[in-house]
């Protein structure tokens, strides 16, 4: 390497980290490297295609301009990539920033096509965002209460907790996106968590976020607000793992979606894990586009079921353990899990509460106190209509015969009263789309959809059906 033109780079980087600050220095010009100079052009290297085409589109002229003060013969720029070892590797090229007389066409620069931007004083600060990838500016603090040590696994969850130690035991992507779905309180952000703290654990270089969907707008908004998108992609396109909670609140959230779906593609071009989770399955997130569905679909889809009684108990034991409270009565227990079966923060708030109002009133826990504190959470759930009792209601109020509802006999007078089974089910029941479909004699996920649209639109235009509806719901909930 001539020294000469070592020294010109170094001295053209002193004059850079002089104009733009320390902040923007470290972040966007620091990670460059010197690779010689050919005829007119400089040759420099950036780990990622991002940087390169940020560099020369916010300093590329100012790098030229500082260049040509040290050799007046110095009047393109070209920056190539050269990923970091151990780093997923941006697709190589060679992209070159041309002085202010270059054409649109000339050599290239920052975005492919056109002039390379003149410095905005109003983006310095952005670099300073960025470099927080990862840390909580952006993504959302990991629980530390929500590891794999403190899941309990049981039927319902197997899957999903055999899914989530895969991604987080190794760093090859095995299924891309693990996409988890369920009710409320199922387990699915604890998952979440214990992946980023166990991959954070084996292996700190990596960049892992967490962030819920609602947050990811709110970011994304900010973004545009404070013009710190190109910052804003940065951050997430250069994660290791991304996760995503609660992503069907991006229905009807255009700009957020088209967002998504270009980070998306950009993280799983690059080999990057992607997590995600939604309280439906991908195919039935409404007002999200068909082509975002599509992608949360390609890889391991997995359905966290409604827990059953052995799970409860081992979750509240599980949790009594942690807790350190000591003897507890386990008819106590036995009473919890049989009788809170709606989620799990149901339940885990049930077991806080005759602990703190032992404590507090000096009362030991037994069943008439657990009775007594818990009335009203009680009440709560023995108002949770069941599948069954919708299919046993339906059957009696149109006069069928209650197999109708698991059969596939098609006849008109069996099947609109099965619609509205599962219509009435979809309404009154957290249960998924596909619990619902395997109730009605294991129909696929999509029949059950089918049901629910036919049923809402039959509403509007048929009186004695809206009628007949009403009166169920009455009846179900009263």
């Amino acid at each position: 390497m001539d020294q000469e033109y070592l020294g010109q780079w170094q001295r053209v980087c002193a004059r850079l980290r002089s104009e733009f600050g320390d902040a923007a220095y470290n972040s966007w010009l620091r990670p460059l490297k010197f690779e010689r100079i050919n005829g007119n052009m400089a040759h420099l290297q950036a780990p990622t295609r991002f940087m390169r085409n940020w560099v020369l589109s916010h300093y590329g002229e100012r790098i030229r301009t500082f260049w040509q003060a040290e050799d007046e013969a110095v009047r393109e720029i070209e920056i190539t990539v050269h990923p970091v070892a151990g780093r997923g590797a941006a697709n190589p090229g060679a992209v070159s920033g041309a002085g202010a007389d270059n054409d649109a066409g000339a050599s290239g620069n920052a975005v492919e096509a056109g002039k390379i931007m003149p410095f905005d004083s109003a983006q310095a600060a952005i670099p300073a965002v960025a470099s927080a990838a990862g840390g909580p500016r952006m993504g959302s603090t990991l629980d530390s209460r929500y590891q794999f040590e403190s899941f309990v696994v049981g039927k319902s969850n197997e899957l999903a907790y055999a899914a989530a130690r895969r991604v987080a035991d190794t760093a090859q992507v095995n299924f891309n996106p693990l996409f988890l779905y369920g009710g409320v309180g199922l387990g699915k952000t604890h998952l979440m968590h214990a992946i980023g703290w166990h991959i954070r654990e084996r292996d700190p270089s990596r960049e892992v976020i967490y962030l819920s969907a609602e947050r990811f707008m709110y970011q994304f908004v900010r973004a545009l607000r404070d013009r710190e998108t190109m910052a804003f992609k940065q951050v997430f396109r250069s994660a290791d793992v991304l996760m995503i909670d609660d992503v069907q609140f991006f229905s009807r959230k255009d700009s957020t979606q088209e967002e998504f779906f270009h980070t998306f593609n950009e993280l799983v071009d690059q080999n990057k894990q992607i997590v995600i989770s939604a309280d439906r399955s991908p195919s039935d997130l409404e007002d999200v586009e068909e082509r975002i569905r599509s992608r949360l679909g390609w890889g391991l889809v997995v359905d966290i079921h409604q827990t059953d009684f052995e799970l409860r108990l081992g979750i509240l034991e599980a949790k009594l353990a942690r807790a350190n409270v000591g003897d507890f009565p386990p008819k106590v227990l036995e009473f919890l899990a049989h009788r809170i079966t709606s989620n799990i923060r149901e339940l885990e708030g049930a077991l806080n509460r005759l602990i703190a109002h032992s404590h507090l009133v000096g009362r030991p826990i037994n069943l008439e106190m657990a009775q007594e504190a818990l009335q009203d959470l009680l009440r709560a759930n023995d108002r949770k209509v069941t599948i069954e009792e919708i299919q046993k209601k339906v059957a009696q109020h149109f006069n069928i015969r209650l197999a109708d509802m698991h059969s596939a006999r098609r006849a008109r007078a069996v099947a609109r009263p099965r619609q509205v089974a599962m219509y009435l089910a979809k309404q009154l029941t957290t249960r998924s789309l596909p619990e619902i479909g395997r109730k009605f004699g294991g129909r696929d996920h999509t029949t059950v959809m089918h049901a629910v649209k036919r049923i809402e639109e039959l509403r509007q235009t048929d009186a004695a059906l809206a009628e007949d509806i009403d009166l169920l719901r009455r009846m179900l909930e009263g």
